[in-house]
C-alpha cells in the first residue's frame, strides 16, 4: 500500500515521489544510450524519453 513520505515533516504524495525516482533513471538511462549511440536509431527521441519515463513510473508504483 502507498503511504504519504514524511520530508522534513511535510507529507508528500507517494506519486510524486516515485516521480522522481523514474525521472532520475530515465535521465542516466538516456545518458547511457547517448554514450553507447544508440538513441541515434530511435526515430523520435522525445516520444521514446516520454514512452520510457511513463513504463518506469508504471513498473515502480506497480512493484511498490
Amino acid at each position: 500500500m502507498l503511504a504519504e513520505f514524511n520530508i522534513f515533516g511535510v507529507f508528500v504524495a507517494p506519486v510524486s515521489v516515485y516521480a522522481l525516482v523514474a525521472l532520475v533513471i530515465t535521465f542516466s538511462f538516456r545518458r547511457f544510450l547517448w554514450k553507447v549511440g544508440l538513441l541515434n536509431w530511435i526515430w523520435h527521441v522525445p516520444l521514446f524519453e516520454i514512452a520510457f519515463f511513463v513504463c518506469t513510473l508504471c513498473l515502480l508504483l506497480m512493484f511498490a
